[in-house]
């Protein structure tokens, strides 16, 4: 069956009894046993609940892996990940990632002994000579967020099977539909499913898949033992979102690829990162091992005074954090995503006080267009002819 049908069939046959094709919300805590020492295989809803556990067999089944996971967000998902680890063990990073994930690593995991290097993971020598005695495990991101680095999936896998490291993928960007890590010899998969999975901005909710049934194991008692499970009603939300997934990332991805080329032919506009564009330098290891190239664009204006300007006359484009829903959001990643990232490692990466990232939403690509036309030109006009009248 093609993805495309996987998706829409989510939750579909999964109630006998009533023969529902929206299966129910099973909102109870706890459920009866049968008799002594019988189960019917839900005792405990942080354990184990129905509508979760179809959220959970997608994902698994949408990501090719054994088992899926789900959490009360996409940074429990990743502090579970991270959680495999033990104190002392060294840990391989994108150097350029979400600043949620870099402040558990710095903040939380950090003081706990575990120590992370980062690097820009598309360089595979980069990543060889990173590693140490004690290295455990490679966390990468491609696209990167959000300078849109590019990581050969199966170089790394490869690499980390040889030195007998795990291999964790954030998916994030790219979501199981343009991109299956674990066909690239990947051992887990993590998604902030609030974003591309779920897709209108009503849930919070993170998502992992475990390659073997090894890790699987371990992943579940963790889940099950800090209990940062995803509810039932949430559950239900996103796999209603889940059912669209493949006629939205179409769309985001199209509009993106249009945005960035129109971006990219721009004066005011210094820098355009998105990994379709010919240019980039990561396009052709995108190709390989996805089938589309996303609906996140980064780019730099000329100057960092423009900024507010363009965030301030956006009609269409919110100026919001997250990414992923259907409509299209703008963020200022120095001072919002990345802002617990210290200024000269984000400068290093390109976080620079220049850089707006945008998610591309479903609506019309003209009226986008219109939208960003407006906003660059009013902060041109208010930042270089302003100055030209002082």
């Amino acid at each position: 069956m093609k993805i495309e049908s996987k998706l829409a069939q989510i939750g579909n046959r999964k109630d006998p009894v009533t023969g529902a094709i929206s299966p129910p919300i099973h909102q109870s805590t706890t459920y009866a046993h049968p008799a002594l020492g019988q189960s019917t295989g839900f005792d405990y809803t942080r354990t184990l609940n129905p509508t979760r556990k179809i959220v959970e067999d997608a994902i698994a089944e949408l990501e090719g892996g054994v088992r899926g996971f789900a959490f009360a967000s996409g940074m429990a998902a990743v502090h579970a990940v991270f959680s495999l680890l033990s104190p002392s063990d060294h840990v391989i990073v994108s150097s350029d990632l979400y600043g949620g994930t870099y402040r558990v690593l710095e903040k939380i995991l950090k003081p706990l002994g575990i120590v992370a290097s980062y690097v820009h993971t598309g360089d595979i020598a980069a990543v060889e000579a990173a590693a140490t005695p004690n290295t455990k495990a490679i966390f990468i991101e491609t696209p990167t967020n959000p300078t849109m680095q590019i990581t050969d999936l199966a170089a790394c896998s490869n690499l980390a099977k040889a030195r007998g490291w795990l291999c964790m993928v954030d998916n994030t960007f790219m979501s199981p539909y343009f991109q299956r890590p674990i066909e690239w010899g990947a051992d887990i998969v993590v998604h902030s499913a609030t974003k591309f999975l779920g897709g209108h901005n009503d849930v919070l909710a993170g998502l992992v898949v475990a390659k073997s049934e090894d890790v699987a194991e371990r992943l579940y008692f963790i889940q099950n033992s800090i209990g940062a499970v995803l509810s039932p009603h949430d559950s239900w939300l996103l796999l209603r979102g889940m059912k669209t997934l493949a006629l939205r990332m179409e769309r985001s991805a199209m509009n993106a690829n249009a945005i960035a080329a129109w971006l990219d032919a721009r004066d005011d506009v210094a820098k355009v990162y998105f990994p379709g564009l010919d240019h980039h330098p990561g396009k052709a290891i995108c190709a390989k091992q996805a089938s589309g190239f996303g609906g996140m664009v980064s780019f730099e204006v000329i100057d960092a005074r423009m900024v507010p300007y363009v965030l301030e006359h956006l009609k269409v484009i919110t100026f919001a954090e997250s990414l992923g829903g259907v409509e299209s959001l703008m963020t200022y990643p120095a001072r919002q995503t990345h802002a617990d990232i210290p200024e000269d490692i984000r400068n290093a990466v390109g976080v620079t006080d220049k850089l707006l990232r945008l998610s591309v939403g479903i609506e019309h690509i003209g009226d986008l267009i219109d939208d960003l036309s407006g906003a660059l030109e009013w902060a041109t006009e208010q930042v270089f002819a302003r100055g030209r009248r002082g």
